[in-house]
């Protein structure tokens, strides 16, 4: 049988010291990630990673530099991810917007309260970035070429 890693995006937002993450529904358990999703045919990562923070927070974001390239095999499903994640400023809140479905609701977050013990994560990559991000981890944007 053929294996196909699931290629997501993410995106780590900023504003007066918090960051925006998203309260969703994974089969069943309340948890918190990044806004992030799966990249969809002939569309490049960036656009990916706009799109979704758009869609899960209803916040347009701008793109400003490359966090990295994060492998998870989820713990529940066995299933691969490569998650791209990148970093962004908040640009326009857009209360009108409805949200994805299984998203509850987006919150601005301390980086005490996602290291948190009990704070329920998606996934190990949510604190594994944010660490990244802390430690002052930048890349350019350029680091990543599209050809669509």
């Amino acid at each position: 049988m053929p294996w196909h890693p699931h290629t997501t995006v993410a995106t780590l937002v900023e504003k007066d010291g918090t960051f925006l993450m998203v309260e969703e529904d994974d089969d069943g358990r309340t948890v918190f990630n990044q806004p992030a999703g799966h990249l969809d045919e002939d569309e490049s990562l960036f656009d990916a990673a706009v799109r979704e923070t758009l869609e899960e927070t209803a916040w347009h974001v701008t793109l400003t530099n490359f966090l990295g390239t994060y492998v998870y095999k989820g713990a529940n499903n066995g299933v691969t991810y490569v998650r791209h994640c990148f970093i962004a400023n908040a640009d326009q809140y857009d209360p009108q917007r409805s949200l994805d479905d299984g998203i509850i609701a987006a919150h601005w977050l301390s980086a005490d309260e996602i290291f948190a013990d009990s704070f329920p994560a998606r996934s190990p990559l949510v604190t594994k970035t944010l660490k990244d991000y802390l430690s002052g981890r930048r890349l350019p944007l350029d680091t990543l070429y599209h050809l669509l």
